[in-house]
């Protein structure tokens, strides 16, 4: 019987020292509680991943010992491309905000303006002109009439992501999850730090996505 419960105990001691979040999760239900992904271009929390939140934020706070460290990284090639599309969603709406902004004063985020369909063809056309880029033009030097296609894939080829974007996103990753947990009111600042990663990329496993944030305990 001895035998049997230090081969647990040396079980438990090796989990927690080889995956502390693994063995937290395992006490919190089963969950994995070392990392939250998000999804390609953006920052923001899924519902989903705000259950996990929760549960970290409840681990935590049942073992005021431990303090968090939060690390943001991207998936260079999906998160580009994603933050690509965004950009230029943003392009077409601030068409939008012109046409906006002569009927009211009040400054718009592009973010959260709505571009229906029918809107849609109006204000791509209008993006692509004021886009300070290569275009294909006739005999006299003037800017041919493409089809919206033809339009989309050229606008979105002149929008530039560099590391800075990259690194900036991975930041704003990792910020958004402290202050998700700060906001639960339930830890105290001095438990959870930023991290600066190695890599933007972070170390790759199996069925996670590159664009997360990863957790470790001090």
């Amino acid at each position: 019987v001895w035998k049997a419960v230090l081969k647990v105990l040396v079980n438990l001691l090796v989990k927690a020292a080889t995956s502390p979040f693994a063995l937290l999760g395992s006490l919190m239900g089963g969950e994995e509680l070392g990392y939250v992904e998000f999804d390609y271009g953006v920052s923001s929390v899924t519902e989903a991943n705000a259950k996990k939140l929760d549960t970290l934020v409840k681990a935590l706070y049942d073992r005021p010992g431990l303090k968090l460290e939060i690390a943001g990284h991207v998936d260079p090639a999906k998160d580009s491309e994603a933050l690509r599309a965004n950009r230029m969603k943003n392009l077409i709406a601030a068409q939008k905000i012109k046409d906006l902004s002569r009927r009211d004063d009040q400054p718009v985020p592009p973010e959260s303006v709505q571009v229906s369909a029918a809107e849609y063809p109006i204000y791509l056309k209008k993006a692509y002109k004021s886009g300070k880029f290569s275009k294909p033009r006739n005999m006299f030097g003037i800017a041919r009439d493409l089809p919206a296609e033809e339009m989309e894939k050229l606008l979105l080829t002149s929008i530039q992501i560099n590391d800075d974007d990259l690194r900036q996103l991975a930041s704003l990753r990792a910020r958004t999850i402290k202050d998700e947990i700060l906001g639960s009111q339930k830890i105290e600042p001095e438990r959870i730090f930023l991290v600066e990663p190695k890599s933007l990329l972070p170390e790759q496993k199996d069925m996670l996505m590159n664009s997360r944030a990863d957790f470790s305990l001090k």
